[in-house]
């Protein structure tokens, strides 16, 4: 359940309330050893039904093996265990969570190869698939691969499906539509950076690949339509999946650069799967608003599933919020802030967070340095009403971007709520 803290409340009053340690309170909500709650904060509370204490030389494995669960499952019903974690004897484990899943979804989630592994550990039980991003290509059609193997190589370890990322970025890792451009207008480009791409695909046993071309001209939208095609069939021929990037549009003649050549009915007949997205309407030089407020997410999904096929959607869920210093100024770039540092901020700041009933959003004011702040971020019940949305319109799923910040509240959230699609 999702509990949200009242003005005088405590850490120990509300784990009395509902019967689970301190401990577990704090680590399933990435709360520090001596942070105070703030009034209108978000606490995920995860009840068990049923639990073990674990006994001399036990060993995941085996304890889920003894409970009729996979180890999945039980890291689910843990999100702070790991596969290499060693269990001690007296500890306690649940085995079962009060209350089923409302919803099945597939999950997904975005990270750079660089990504904390404890940070990305806490996730990886909880993808179907793990997202590496990014793949580019210089001007010659040499692939531009990351060091994402030992990444890809975790991802198994804990059942995600790996998807490599082709993005259409530059030398300054900038999405370029010059550089795009020219790829799409020279099909030798296209067929050779799709051979160096299928023996990584293969090699690395991953589920396929995400194309994620942005800003492309709106004349080169055919031969857009025509590398993805491309890429399915030689996809495909090797029992691989296409995925592509979309932006979040809402009709489809919706204009400007970053839609034009996003045409939704096309690519949703050529690719396997799409993913929208629906995050960035606050953004770091823009208005203080909300990185994907409800409304406006809501739209796009209307939307698309009037062009595609709702079991191909994923929907994009943002994993972050900014921090504007106010007056808003559009050349003073806002700062990005983690879920987790925005509500450690408030506690610091001694703000009081509120839940933007409009936007479905949590956001609060703070002052520092005789300046005001706005701060709009992501908590448990914002993504939870946008995964709803996913199951209200019968999508396949959503996927995170990104997973680089530490967000366990999130994770302890789908816990309890949703029922991912996993080979486990």
């Amino acid at each position: 359940m999702i509990y949200v803290v009242q003005p005088g409340d405590s850490l120990d009053r509300i784990a009395r309330q509902y019967g689970v340690s301190q401990a577990r309170l704090r680590s399933d909500n990435g709360l520090q050893p001596d942070q105070p709650l703030v009034p209108g904060q978000a606490l995920v509370v995860l009840i068990p039904q049923q639990t073990h204490t674990v006994q001399p030389g036990e060993t995941l494995y085996g304890i889920a093996g003894g409970a009729g669960l996979t180890v999945g499952q039980l890291l689910r019903c843990n999100p702070t265990l790991t596969l290499d974690q060693p269990l001690f004897p007296g500890q306690v484990l649940t085995l079962r969570l009060q209350g089923e899943p409302e919803m099945t979804l597939g999950i997904g989630g975005y990270a750079y190869p660089y990504v904390d592994q404890r940070v990305l550990e806490r996730a990886l039980p909880f993808l179907s698939d793990l997202f590496s991003f990014s793949y580019g290509f210089q001007e010659d059609g040499t692939l531009v691969r990351p060091p994402d193997q030992e990444l890809l190589a975790l991802g198994r370890a804990y059942g995600a499906e790996g998807m490599l990322v082709l993005a259409s970025l530059d030398e300054n890792q900038s999405f370029s539509s010059h550089h795009i451009s020219r790829f799409l207008r020279e099909e030798a480009l296209q067929e050779k950076v799709l051979a160096q791409l299928l023996p990584i695909l293969l090699d690395q046993k991953c589920r396929g690949l995400d194309v994620d071309f942005e800003y492309i001209p709106p004349e080169d939208g055919p031969a857009f339509l025509a590398f993805l095609g491309r890429a399915r069939d030689l996809l495909h021929a090797h029992g691989l999946v296409l995925y592509a990037a979309l932006a979040p549009k809402t009709s489809a003649g919706q204009s400007g650069l970053l839609y034009e050549a996003h045409d939704y009915a096309a690519v949703g007949a050529i690719a396997d799967g799409v993913l929208l997205m629906t995050y960035e309407w606050g953004y770091s030089y823009g208005p203080p608003m909300a990185v994907a407020p409800y409304p406006q997410v809501e739209q796009v999904l209307a939307y698309a599933v009037t062009e595609i096929p709702p079991w191909k959607i994923r929907m994009g869920l943002p994993t972050y919020g900014y921090d504007w210093t106010l007056p808003y100024d559009p050349s003073r770039r806002a700062t990005v802030v983690g879920s987790q540092q925005a509500i450690l901020l408030a506690a610091q700041t001694g703000a009081e967070i509120h839940f933007d009933q409009e936007a479905q959003t949590p956001t609060f004011r703070y002052f520092r340095g005789g300046e005001e702040h706005r701060v709009w971020f992501e908590d448990a019940r914002s993504l939870l009403a946008k995964l709803r949305l996913a199951h209200r319109f019968g999508l396949e799923g959503a996927t995170y971007w990104n997973l680089m910040r530490p967000f366990a509240q999130n994770w302890a959230m789908l816990s309890q709520y949703v029922r991912v699609r996993r080979g486990d």
